[in-house]
């Protein structure tokens, strides 16, 4: 699949518009695009969750036992459906903007100042209250809430609940990535280790409340 050359000298990635340069359908190429999304987030957000999956399982040991692990891997599952579910809005946002650009030469020429003005905007982002309060928000609510471990669909929610607190503190850094290029081994790289940086030094996680 080869790039597309855009006005502006850059190049649009074939993976937005399959039908035009591939002959593939849209469905297909969104299944593949979905698979391909789902299978970066994985290691993208498994530093991060990984501190929350040891709390609930450590938690539900003490009251389900062997279940613990069936409970722990659910949050997991629940909280990737929730990037599944993203991929999904990513490729349509991402396949109407590209439409959008291959009809319009201003629009194309404006797209290397549009995404440097994005990354800007997302650094700026970071230094905010806003961004302290979110980080602040991922250290204390999420984790130090325990789902009912004993619930199969309230595990499930609870880890879809752990993404979207997830997705919305790393709202700057994945617009960085979509800027950078939303495929790019060395944009993933860089992101993942900047979430996982700003999680680990922004301040001490204060200490879990007691369940009860």
């Amino acid at each position: 699949m080869p790039d597309i050359p855009m006005p502006g000298d850059w190049a649009l990635s074939s993976m937005w518009m399959p039908a035009s340069t591939c002959g593939q359908t849209w469905i297909g190429s969104a299944a593949a695009f979905v698979a391909m999304w789902t299978v970066m987030m994985i290691p993208m957000m498994l530093p991060s969750l990984t501190p929350a999956l040891w709390v609930h399982w450590m938690h539900a040991r003490g009251i389900v036992g062997r279940r613990a692990a069936w409970s722990t891997l659910l949050v997991g599952f629940g909280y990737f459906a929730f990037w599944l579910v993203l991929g999904v809005v990513v490729f349509a946002v991402g396949a109407a903007l590209s439409a959008g650009l291959l009809r319009s030469t201003v629009l194309a020429r404006s797209m290397p100042v549009v995404s440097g003005v994005v990354i800007v905007l997302a650094g700026c982002v970071q230094f905010t209250p806003w961004k302290a309060g979110r980080l602040a928000c991922c250290r204390t609510s999420p984790l130090d809430g325990f789902a009912p471990v004993n619930k199969c669909c309230a595990a499930f929610r609870y880890g879809f609940a752990l993404a979207v607190h997830s997705g919305v503190c790393c709202a700057n850094w994945m617009a960085v990535l979509f800027s950078i290029g939303i495929m790019d081994p060395r944009a993933m790289l860089t992101v993942t280790v900047a979430m996982l940086i700003e999680q680990r030094v922004k301040g001490h996680r204060p200490p879990l409340r007691n369940p009860t």
